[in-house]
């Protein structure tokens, strides 16, 4: 059973949204559709696995975070199912989703919601105060959230001491201190300027090593998307694609994606694995250096193309998978069309 996924899932916005869903559902495209009402999530359908980060990305407009919402139960949806830890979202009543919130599912927000009257050590304990957890428990649960995202040193400051990216660990630490199954992560580094955005994605994929969390990670940043995701659902309204970094760098769905992706510095997504070639009965391998399938294209890059060596490239049980060489790699790099790719999309 998947930890979480969406069924049929429409959010439509204004007078007359279920009939709008129902045109929708018969063919009638979203631009044909009445002005006095806005399509804003149409027909997803998708699951998660038990701790895997999915990212939803897409433009301003593209539903993202009216999904996000939806998945919190902050915002009804127009029709069709969410199911959380195998429990239907839309058959709770308002207190039972107030529960789910308090017991499963934790939020961090673009612009941190940290009360400022509040060190950051009560920031991170609020969450289980308002559970009503005893209070040494409670504060020796928010001291280990809080050294979990290198801010011993600060608890005791007021959130208007802090830098953006420190109050956005400290936002982060709330969330792991209420120690739900399920974090929903909306624009979370956003508002950071970008050397403090990539620690912070370097922190997450670290915790992330490390706890497991079932993550949905919402993003306009498509670097930031390869970097943190499992997987990736590109979405403008509808679902355009969805897949791992490098099967949508490597087949895009269709001219949208294509042209989406076209400035992501692939040589940082794909790896060996991705961009070697078979190994044949001709294939002469004896004597070539070995690199592990994992490691990216940009590591590779002077290894390979520079002095014009192949590698072999092998499994961690040192098992022999394929070879890189400086074609492979070269082309890796040339963006690829939607025309190129006939292979179908992962769902």
């Amino acid at each position: 059973m998947s930890a979480l996924s969406v069924e049929s899932l429409y959010k439509v916005f204004g007078k007359g949204a279920h009939q709008a869903v129902d045109d929708l559902k018969a063919g009638v495209p979203r631009e044909e559709l009445p002005n006095r009402v806005t399509a804003a999530v149409i027909d997803h359908n998708w699951e998660i696995a038990t701790g895997e980060t999915f990212v939803v990305m897409g433009l301003s407009g593209s539903g993202k975070s009216t999904l996000i919402r939806m998945l919190n139960g902050l915002i009804e949806p127009t029709a069709g199912s969410i199911w959380i830890d195998g429990v239907d979202l839309r058959s709770l009543s308002k207190k039972g989703v107030r529960e789910l919130r308090r017991d499963k599912v934790s939020m961090v927000f673009q612009h941190f919601a940290l009360l400022p009257h509040r060190n950051v050590l009560e920031n991170v304990a609020f969450g289980l105060e308002i559970r009503k957890l005893p209070g040494d428990e409670r504060m020796d649960r928010a001291r280990e959230a809080v050294e979990m995202v290198g801010l011993g040193d600060e608890q005791d400051k007021l959130p208007a001491q802090l830098s953006g990216g420190m109050r956005q660990r400290v936002g982060l630490a709330r969330a792991l201190a209420a120690d739900t199954e399920f974090l929903l992560m909306d624009e979370a580094f956003s508002a950071l300027d970008p050397l403090i955005r990539q620690e912070m994605q370097d922190q997450l994929l670290e915790l992330q090593a490390k706890l497991a969390k079932t993550i949905v990670f919402i993003t306009h940043d498509l670097n930031e998307a390869m970097k943190i995701g499992d997987r990736i659902a590109i979405c403008d309204g509808v679902v355009k694609q969805l897949g791992t970094a490098e099967e949508i760098l490597k087949h895009p769905a269709d001219d949208y994606v294509a042209d989406f992706i076209a400035d992501v510095d692939r040589s940082r997504v794909l790896t060996a694995e991705a961009v070697m070639e078979p190994v044949g009965s001709d294939t002469e391998t004896r004597g070539l250096e070995t690199v592990e399938s994992g490691v990216t294209v940009n590591d590779l890059y002077g290894t390979v193309v520079a002095s014009d060596q192949p590698l072999l490239v092998v499994n961690e049980w040192n098992e022999p998978l394929g070879v890189v060489t400086p074609r492979a790699i070269i082309k890796s790099l040339a963006p690829e069309t939607a025309s190129d790719a006939q292979e179908p999309q992962r769902a």
